[in-house]
Formats: C-alpha cells, sequence, structure tokens
C-alpha cells in the first residue's frame, strides 16, 4: 500500500488544483482549543507515525500545519512544527501497510538524532543537524526532530528499489547542510512546494519526478549502490552476504567469521558494507531477531523457547532480552499484539487463513496488512515515560488521512 492508497480513506475533501489531478489538503492545529493542540497533532499522524509527547510538552503552547497535495499516485507534503520525538514502531508497521519510501527535506531545523544516534559536535560545541533524511516506512526508526520546515516526498517502493539494489540500506541515512550538493538538493525542493500551488498536474509530476531522481542518485552514492563498476562489485558481494545470511539463520554456527569463511570475501571490505548496519555481528543478530518476530506471528502455538533456541540464542531469557532490546516490548506482547490486529482483518474482511505445517500448531497466514515482509534494525532505548507502542496503538484506532 502506498501513502496515496491510504489517503484516500481521509474524510477532508481537499481543495482542486490547476490541472485536476493535483489536490491540497491542509490541516493546522491553531483550529483546536490551545490544550488539544498537540493531541491532536498525534491524531492526525499517529497512524503513520507515533508522536511521543512529554508531559512538560502536554503542558506548553504547540504550533504546527501540514499541506499535503496528491499528485496522481504520489504524495508530497509541507510540514512547519515545533519540536517532537517521532517513532515508527515495530507495532505500528505491524498494523498497517504502508510501504513507501519517504525523503525528508528540511528548509529550517531539521534532525537532532535518529535511531538514537547523534551526530558529532562541531569545533563550536553544536551539533549540526540533519538537512535530509531517507527512510524506509517499512523499517522502525525513532527520531528527534528540532522546530522545523519539512518537505516529504513520499515515493512508492517499487520506483525505489527499480533504482537502486538493496534500497533498504538507505534507511535512516542523512545529509548535513553543509555541502554544496545538500544545498542544492534543498533549494530544489523548497522551489517544488514554492511553485506547486499554481502549476498543473503534468508539471508537478516532471518537478517530482526531477527532485525523486536528485534524491535517489545522492542516497545512491552516499551508500555506494551506484555510479560505476566498484559499486556494482560491492553491491554484488553485498546481496552474496546478506543471502548467506538469510539461509543460515537457524544454523547455530552462523557469524562473521563462518559467513567470511564460506564466502571467501575481503574482510575489510565486508564490515564496510555492513557499517551502516551497526556491523556485521549487528547485522546478523538483527535478521535473527526480525525472523523471530516474523515466527511469532506465523506460528502462534510455537513456545518462545523453541524459537529462541532455533535460532542460535544461547536461553529463552537472551532471546527475551534481545528481543525487548531491539523492538521495545516483550515477544509474547508482540505476538498478542499481531494476532489482535489479524482477527480484527478476519473480522473485517471475512478473510480467514491458516493451515497446517511441518513446525507443528496452527500457521498464521499473514497479508501485508497484519505484518511487514521484512522488520528493521533495532530502535533506540525506551525513554522514561514513553509509551509501549502498544499503549499508543490503543489510544486511536480511528481511520485518518495519511500526514507523516
Amino acid at each position: 500500500m502506498t501513502m496515496m492508497d491510504s489517503a484516500k480513506n481521509d474524510n477532508a475533501h481537499g481543495n482542486i488544483l490547476p490541472g485536476g489531478n493535483l489536490k491540497l489538503d491542509r490541516f493546522d492545529v491553531k483550529g483546536e482549543l490551545p490544550q488539544r493542540r498537540l493531541l491532536a497533532w498525534r491524531d492526525r499522524v499517529g497512524h503513520v507515525i507515533d508522536v511521543l509527547p512529554s508531559l512538560a510538552q502536554l503542558e506548553m503552547p504547540f504550533n504546527a500545519s501540514i499541506d499535503r497535495y496528491r499528485i496522481g499516485d504520489r504524495v508530497f507534503t509541507d510540514c512547519v512544527s515545533d519540536a517532537l520525538l517521532l517513532r515508527r514502531s515495530v507495532a505500528r508497521i505491524s498494523t498497517d501497510n504502508i510501504r513507501d519510501y519517504a525523503f525528508h527535506v528540511f528548509t529550517d531545523g531539521g534532525i537532532e538524532s535518529i535511531g538514537g544516534v547523534h551526530a558529532p559536535r562541531s569545533r563550536n560545541g553544536k551539533r549540526p543537524l540533519a538537512s535530509i533524511v531517507a527512510l524506509d516506512m517499512n523499517q522502525p526508526v525513532r527520531m528527534h526532530r528540532s522546530s522545523c520546515r519539512v518537505l516529504t516526498l513520499f515515493v512508492p517502493r517499487a520506483n525505489v528499489e527499480a533504482a537502486l539494489p538493496h534500497a533498504e540500506s538507505i534507511h535512516g541515512r542523512v545529509f548535513e547542510n553543509t555541502t554544496p550538493l545538500t544545498g542544492l538538493l534543498v533549494e530544489h525542493v523548497a522551489a517544488l512546494a514554492k511553485n506547486l500551488p499554481g502549476i498543473s498536474a503534468s508539471e508537478a509530476n516532471k518537478a517530482l519526478d526531477s527532485s525523486v531522481q536528485l534524491l535517489l542518485a545522492a542516497f545512491g552514492k552516499q551508500a555506494s549502490l551506484s555510479g560505476n563498476a566498484r559499486a556494482a562489485v560491492r553491491a554484488a558481494m553485498f546481496d552474496k552476504a546478506r543471502r548467506y545470511v538469510q539461509a543460515n539463520l537457524h544454523q547455530a554456527a552462523l557469524s562473521p567469521a563462518s559467513l567470511l569463511d564460506a564466502l571467501q570475501l575481503p574482510r575489510p571490505t565486508m564490515y564496510r558494507l555492513f557499517e551502516h548496519e551497526g556491523g556485521l555481528g549487528a547485522y546478523i543478530r538483527n535478521c535473527r531477531l526480525r525472523e523471530a518476530a516474523t515466527e511469532l506471528v506465523r506460528f502462534p502455538n510455537l513456545p518462545v523457547s523453541k524459537i529462541a533456541y532455533g535460532l542460535g540464542f544461547n536461553s529463552a531469557s537472551d532471546f527475551t532480552r534481545a528481543f525487548r532490546r531491539a523492538y521495545e516490548m516483550s515477544p509474547q506482547d508482540l505476538r498478542a499484539m499481531a494476532l489482535w490486529g489479524i482477527s480484527n482483518d478476519i473480522e473485517n474482511n471475512a478473510a480467514g487463513a491458516g493451515e497446517k505445517t511441518q513446525r507443528g500448531g496452527n500457521a498464521v497466514q499473514l497479508s501485508d496488512m497484519t505484518w511487514p515482509a521484512a522488520m528493521a534494525a533495532p530502535s533506540s532505548p525506551r525513554t522514561r515515560g514513553s509509551k509501549l507502542p502498544s499503549e499508543t496503538m490503543k489510544m486511536d484506532s480511528r481511520v485518518r488521512g495519511n500526514d507523516a
């Protein structure tokens, strides 16, 4: 499902702009009572990304507005807001089917940290803000955003994957506004936002295409996924290593050393390729945790301990600690939450699914609506006072238009 598909659920009719196929929807919290503004904003975007307000923020004035343009089958948003802590969690991914890539371009402010990682301080002691951020909506993310104006291009997954091999590796990558290239990209997207209200849908599509191409080229080069023969060789090695890991997740002996020994690939190159994943060892561990999350849902009667041992963990307690550290909930909580979503899908769509498997018990057949095809690298530790994904999800189950 794309952001455009989800936007069709929006109750707001919006305004038709020149060209007949370009539609604008606008939302501003100024129409809410002061004490309700931050909560109204959370409600507006909560079906896509969770807003995690502190108690202090709830007691302070809050301002935010968003313009959402529907350009054919694509979505472009222009958002101004006060500082926020945002999270797209495993629970959120498990209950929606939004799988686009989102490219956030900041004309003011930016990302202070993403995934719990802060940018290094510059000589004046200040941390530079990330001006451009790429997000795969099929992967969890947690980010601190300053007061800002951010322009977001939602690009269908198929388009990104057609342009970049292993496109999921650009998730969480950033550009700081310290280079001419970044400045050019920001200016280009800002010009698009400025011109959108007065141009036709065909002109908007052309301008959007050029912006997307520039962003994909920049992130592809940064991730060494495009550009020349060497990049092609690196992409091939990366793919070979990933396939080996996926094929051996249930082998207790799987490790960085066993992979390098089996594939006879250069150690320095391999470690550079997986640096963005936290290292080769972290990548293997995260893949095992993602597979565990899938099995917890696919095999609801399979004991957690069997899943843990089957994926190379030394004990059920070690597995539970690692799982909670990565996904901010226990394996049992995730299984219960996903099964709750599945039962709702069955009730709403009159479609049940189940099959006996050799693993034992009933296997639940998952659609894209109930579970992602893949889960991503762990999010950062939960902060004191923030709510668990299950608590956030229970706050509002209404369907709203997509504005993340």
